[in-house]
């Protein structure tokens, strides 16, 4: 597998940042830790409620993944949220799609690094790879971020969390 960007490689502050236009809570989680929250263990974030745990061995876009879920999911779900975010696989592939927007608000990763990540990591779509998927076969994903007010009619997130 090749190299993915980590949180070591974004910095801790711009993803903080990032999570706090959402009013979520980066909480850094020290070296060889277990990450509190996390669903698949070893480096990849974690969730509790309105807050997302990392490591600075955790991948970017496992960062944007769990943080996407947060924001996807309804506030009965986030308010009992404590690792599985569950959801359906259309909330999933809104995820995945909000995931690639927000990539862009991350100085050193953008979505095209943010793709070739999620390819490389094994995110797996219909056409075979992030980029064909959301370029051309994501309008359900694109409807449920604008059904709810999660990103505008530009493809802009709007930084709320789903109501």
């Amino acid at each position: 597998m090749n190299s993915v960007l980590t949180v070591a490689d974004t910095g801790v502050g711009v993803l903080g940042e990032l999570l706090e236009r959402y009013g979520l809570e980066l909480v850094l989680e020290p070296r060889g830790a277990e990450i509190t929250g996390s669903f698949w263990g070893e480096s990849e974030a974690g969730v509790v409620g309105r807050s997302v745990f990392v490591r600075e061995d955790t991948p970017v876009h496992s960062f944007l993944h769990e943080t996407c879920h947060v924001v996807c999911m309804d506030e009965r779900r986030r308010a009992g949220l404590d690792r599985d975010a569950g959801g359906d696989d259309l909330e999933e592939a809104a995820v995945c799609y909000l995931q690639v927007l927000l990539a862009d608000y991350i100085a050193g990763a953008g979505r095209d690094r943010l793709m070739q990540d999620m390819d490389a990591w094994g995110y797996s779509f219909r056409l075979g790879n992030t980029r064909d998927w959301f370029e051309g076969d994501a309008g359900d994903a694109r409807e449920f971020l604008l059904n709810h007010k999660l990103i505008d009619d530009s493809n802009i997130p709007t930084f709320a969390l789903r109501a």
